[in-house]
């Protein structure tokens, strides 16, 4: 069983949980944005954790089957259509050898996750399937997905009427998002008027935003001697401030070091409704404890 590929929309790549245990030798992780959404769609078509999926960007794009398969979409709602008959979202359904489905553009948030049962069978490098584009590894050929490629489907043992009723829920993602954050390590370098600016205005997701990165415009953040700092760690979720006063929020892509003043750190429980931003949406950011956060979590 393997997919064609017809149209692959505007950024299309395999990705899994990610590529973890080499960011001390500088690798990163990847994976993908959305967990939540990644989960649910894998958990639909009765995968193993962590199987490969597909992550669509904006717009879905087109998609032959070339054997029987089942699947699910998940995440943002891009009113997917098989053979031009509307299917559905959150919930599994087969198709048949020879039908294409169609991903259109998303209605409200920015990425959406097709799981088939036997997941996406691409070469594992370092321990993932993931695709990591900066270093052109992993996935399909360490790339976004093009017009002709053939991916190939691993064998699953699922039987459709098993799992038929399974369903999960469906989010809507705000184009105003606030999120919960904790005090990032180096949140003594700013000033209290600065800190006062970061939690009370809302900054709007940038054009430039991408996987590795959500960059943020809006009121700039005084520091007390600026923000460069001898680099260290970065997380999925720290919140880099430039020397122009500017907030960047770390996504999967992200570098394992840098060299900014982290302000804050994104709650793990908000990161799948960050990962649905795009650009012209904002972001507000409220603070909460450590303790709460891991009670959200």
């Amino acid at each position: 069983m393997a997919i064609r590929v017809l149209n692959p929309g505007a950024l299309t790549t395999v990705q899994d949980f990610g590529r973890t245990g080499y960011q001390a030798l500088g690798m990163p992780c990847s994976g993908v944005m959305d967990t939540r959404a990644y989960q649910a769609a894998n958990d639909l078509v009765g995968n193993e954790h962590g199987e490969a999926v597909l992550e669509f960007t904006l717009f879905g794009g087109v998609y032959q089957f070339e054997g029987d398969a089942i699947l699910a979409l998940t995440g943002a709602d891009m009113v997917p259509l098989l053979d031009g008959a509307a299917c559905p979202m959150n919930r599994p359904f087969p198709v048949k050898k020879g039908q294409t489905l169609m991903a259109g553009t998303a209605l409200s948030g920015c990425r959406s996750y097709l799981a088939l049962s036997g997941g996406i069978d691409v070469p594992i490098v370092l321990g993932s399937r993931s695709t990591n584009l900066k270093c052109a590894i992993g996935g399909f050929e360490g790339r976004t997905l093009k017009t002709g490629d053939l991916l190939p489907v691993g064998i699953s043992s699922v039987i459709y009427e098993e799992i038929a009723d399974r369903s999960a829920p469906s989010y809507t993602y705000p184009e105003d998002l606030t999120v919960r954050v904790i005090g990032g390590p180096q949140e003594d370098l700013f000033s209290d008027e600065g800190l006062k600016t970061f939690y009370t205005n809302a900054y709007t997701v940038s054009q430039e935003s991408d996987r590795m990165g959500c960059r943020l415009t809006g009121s700039a953040i005084e520091s007390r001697h600026g923000t460069d700092i001898v680099s260290d760690a970065i997380v999925f979720g720290s919140i880099q401030v430039t020397p122009a006063g500017q907030p960047i929020i770390l996504l999967a892509d992200r570098q394992t070091t840098g060299g900014y003043a982290k302000i804050a750190t994104v709650c793990t429980a908000d990161l799948p409704a960050l990962a649905q931003v795009r650009p012209g949406y904002t972001v507000r950011f409220q603070k909460i404890t450590v303790e709460a956060a891991q009670e959200q979590l």
